[in-house]
């Protein structure tokens, strides 16, 4: 996250090399609202949005070309359906997120998110099935299959993430070769679009009624242990943990 940032920015001014994304990517792939603005830009589909920033005597409303808005709810239920997710714009594994309803859940949703963060990300919720693409850089950038997280909760919260053992994950996803194919070539994208190196772990939402891909968020620094996506998704394609390591030890060193 913004740690990693940092401590990344130390090593390469030790000239050490180190696995995973650069400053630039990691700092990018950390704020959800600036990874919003990339990603758009880089033409990758994704959920409507609103961003708000707190200030001292309240919230606003930034607009597409940067300039201040007066915050009211009734400028984001224009632009927004419920159910929205609110979320701080740097956090990870969902800390802070709170799923909104109605107008009372949204106001009490913003005022939770501003407790981590003076940027808020307020998103169109999307009746769909949560899917991960693995990105591996090497001589060329390679995407794994994708697999599925069939979530124990409504959507997938910290609790959901790491206490709740009835949340599993799917490899290979059960979808058509062509939705895999299309999700790897947007993994790749999204991974070049915020120059990431190293590797990376791309969410991505299929939406239930229309089976649309949309983009949910890229994690350059993703869990690596045996157990997790990310080796997981590479293992289902032939490339083992051990030789995985190898790999990316070999690009850092290279880079």
């Amino acid at each position: 996250g913004g740690e990693d940032g940092t401590i990344q920015g130390m090593l390469e001014m030790l000239q050490v090399p180190y696995v995973g994304c650069k400053v630039l990517a990691s700092s990018v792939g950390m704020d959800k609202v600036y990874t919003k603005i990339i990603f758009e830009k880089a033409g990758i589909p994704e959920a409507p949005y609103v961003y708000i920033k707190k200030k001292e005597n309240g919230y606003i409303i930034v607009n597409e070309n940067f300039k201040e808005e007066e915050f009211k709810v009734e400028s984001i239920t224009k632009k927004l359906n419920y159910p929205m997710f609110v979320k701080p714009s740097n956090s990870g594994s969902s800390v802070g997120v709170k799923k909104a309803t109605n107008n009372e859940e949204l106001k009490m949703a913003i005022e939770n998110a501003g407790q981590y963060d003076n940027k808020i990300l307020i998103e169109q919720g999307i009746n769909a099935r949560e899917v991960e693409c693995a990105i591996l850089d090497g001589t060329e950038v390679r995407a794994s299959t994708v697999g599925e997280i069939m979530s124990a909760e409504e959507f997938y919260s910290f609790d959901a993430k790491y206490n709740i053992p009835e949340s599993k994950t799917i490899i290979p996803a059960d979808i058509s070769k062509e939705q895999i194919e299309q999700i790897q070539k947007l993994a790749i994208r999204a991974f070049k679009a915020i120059d990431g190196s190293g590797l990376a772990r791309v969410d991505f939402f299929i939406e239930k009624d229309t089976n649309k891909i949309y983009i949910n968020e890229i994690n350059t620094m993703p869990g690596f242990t045996k157990i997790s996506m990310y080796p997981k998704l590479f293992e289902a394609v032939g490339i083992k943990y051990s030789e995985l390591l190898d790999k990316l030890i070999a690009n850092a060193i290279k880079d």
